[in-house]
């Protein structure tokens, strides 16, 4: 705990010192909570969900997720969709307990949809939050809330406009997800226009690997 006390102590003393300059025109910063019920679909009938903006340049996507699974073949998977390309995605899966898979895949017009990262036993962890990030320089990371499971990964320029969910493979499994909630944070911004302002994603970021790894030492200890 006391590291990420100390990671909120930093971020106190830099806000007031640097308060004229993190005025960021292009700061976004969006939060939206999915339901359970939105995940008892299967993909082809799952609806493309507009935001209410675009995140372009520089983003990161927080995904809290609190769902309570129906059973153990059960999957709550997000995918995020390039504004100019829409048959080009980002695929986030979580499935449920206790195995918690974990898989990432990504759809390009050039490559079409590629698994990049799966992990079929303690992919992600319901006590941390997992962290899709991406830059127009460096590419796509991921973080499962404990560790970088994707680094860097060119996939070319992306803006999300808008996601989709689903959770059930066919239309005669039974339910996915019993109740709870997604919680998904959408930050963006151009750091060129301001790199102080840009600190959320560098707090966040860091905040979700500190308690991730504190959670795998108290576990293991």
């Amino acid at each position: 705990m006391k590291y990420i006390f100390l990671v909120l102590s930093l971020g106190f003393f830099f806000t007031p010192a640097f308060a004229q300059e993190l005025t960021n025109p292009s700061l976004i910063i969006n939060t939206i909570e999915i339901p359970a019920g939105e995940f008892n679909t299967i993909l082809r009938d799952a609806p493309v969900i507009m935001l209410d903006d675009i995140h372009a340049v520089s983003w990161q996507v927080t995904i809290d997720n609190n769902l309570l699974y129906a059973n153990p073949n059960g999957n709550a998977v997000l995918r995020l969709y390039d504004k100019e390309t829409p048959d080009e995605f980002i695929e986030v899966g979580m499935g449920s307990q206790p195995d918690h898979k974990f898989w990432v895949a990504v759809q390009t017009p050039k490559e079409g949809y590629v698994v990049v990262h799966k992990d079929l036993d303690r992919g992600w962890y319901p006590q941390a939050k997992s962290i899709v990030s991406f830059t127009d320089r460096a590419g796509l990371t991921v973080n499962n809330g404990a560790r970088i499971v994707v680094t860097n990964l060119d996939i070319g320029t992306f803006v999300i406009d808008s996601y989709s969910v689903y959770g059930m493979e066919d239309s005669t499994d039974p339910p996915a997800i019993n109740s709870g909630v997604m919680i998904i944070e959408f930050l963006s911004g151009d750091p060129t226009k301001n790199t102080f302002a840009m600190l959320p994603f560098y707090m966040a970021a860091a905040i979700g690997i500190i308690v991730g790894t504190l959670f795998l030492t108290k576990k293991r200890s």
